[in-house]
């Protein structure tokens, strides 16, 4: 999964509702690009490099997972989806509405189809002012100088005057929790979650520790003979995670967002365990975690058994390919069953079989919104 990357684009309209045109590419950029975290002023600015009418520019500042090769198909599609018809003519035109990456992180790209930063940024008044709202002291990577001062060595003189109007910013849908614990199958895409809420939302994130497992390989070789000791470990070390990484928050200030919670580790085990060796394992539970803060938000990501198998496929961890249907379906109905008689836990189950939250956008924004529901 990639990492968020912030970027800043360029917006520019001079035919039709200027205003409605700059507040629409906002809003596909939103749903199909990323979080916006900023929006500059609204600088009115003549038709620079031809005659036409004048421009409604704006910068804004964008974290997206896209790469900058992506990012720019995108916005290509979205000035289209706009209203933008590219004329096959050479020269400056007039637009509806134009978008260009002026940076994507700290990345100097160069190739036939993408330029970043943006070639002519030290050129354009309608680009540096709005550049300035947002990054005074973003340097270039290239020319090694700040935003402010390429401002104060452009050679551009066109008249630039800001507008009183406001361009609308749009907001990730509020969770009004403050410790969220996600949960899911094997493959399900809990870290995956976790990790683009935590990135979203700037909260604490608690990633369980269980790649450094010595008997996760050797569970799923003789399931029987290690399915105890596998067990015992992962409790011990969840115990002493959570120990170590709740206690450096407030539960009632900071937003924790964990990719699991404690109960897994009876939920796993039930279904991995003997009889009698689940009943001396309880008994150990039960001591460990009767002091344990409960998530205010505990969700389960449900994905059909066919789906949980392709994604583990996918991510292609050795020791997990010959998982067998079966162990998924009885740890599906282990959660299922432990989720039915829960009381006091908060819980949200939501079937994502249909969904890929993690490169459709637009997937990913339903899911907050049903996250996000009282």
């Amino acid at each position: 999964m990639n990492t968020n990357t912030i970027t800043y684009i360029a917006l520019g309209s001079n035919q039709g509702d200027k205003l409605a045109n700059l507040n629409l590419a906002i809003a596909h950029i939103y749903k199909r690009i990323g979080k916006i975290v900023a929006i500059s002023k609204i600088y009115t600015t003549p038709a620079w490099g031809f005659e036409g009418e004048d421009f409604l520019n704006a910068c804004i500042e964008v974290t997206t997972r896209l790469t900058a090769e992506k990012l720019l198909h995108e916005l290509l599609d979205i000035e289209i989806e706009v209203g933008r018809i590219r004329i096959p003519q050479t020269g400056y035109q007039n637009r509806i509405i134009d978008l260009d990456i002026i940076f994507y992180g700290e990345e100097a790209h160069d190739s036939n189809a993408l330029q970043i930063p943006h070639p002519k940024l030290a050129e354009r008044n309608f680009v540096l002012y709005p550049m300035s709202d947002l990054a005074p002291d973003l340097k270039h990577p290239v020319l090694a100088k700040t935003i402010k001062e390429l401002l104060v060595t452009t050679t551009d003189q066109s008249e630039i005057a800001p507008i009183s109007a406001e361009l609308k910013s749009i907001k990730l849908p509020k969770i009004d929790y403050t410790y969220v614990a996600v949960e899911g199958n094997i493959g399900a895409g809990k870290t995956s979650l976790a990790s683009m809420i935590a990135a979203d939302y700037n909260a604490k994130l608690i990633k369980e520790r269980f790649k450094d497992n010595p008997f996760l390989p050797k569970f799923y070789e003789d399931q029987n003979r290690y399915a105890f000791p596998l067990e015992m470990s992962f409790l011990a070390d969840r115990h002493q995670q959570l120990l170590d990484d709740i206690s450096q928050y407030d539960l009632f200030s900071d937003f924790v967002v964990a990719d699991y919670d404690v109960y897994k580790s009876l939920i796993f085990a039930k279904v991995t365990l003997q009889e009698d060796e689940f009943g001396l394992y309880k008994k150990v539970f039960d001591i460990m975690y009767k002091e344990q803060p409960n998530p205010d938000l505990y969700i389960y990501l449900y994905q059909n058994t066919e789906r949980l198998l392709e994604n583990i496929k996918k991510r292609g961890r050795s020791y997990e390919q010959n998982i067998a249907p079966e162990y998924l379906e009885k740890i599906n109905k282990g959660y299922l069953n432990f989720i039915k008689n829960q009381q006091q836990i908060n819980v949200k189950v939501i079937d994502i079989s249909d969904l890929d939250f993690v490169n459709n956008r637009t997937d990913y924004l339903n899911l907050l919104e049903r996250i996000s529901e009282k």
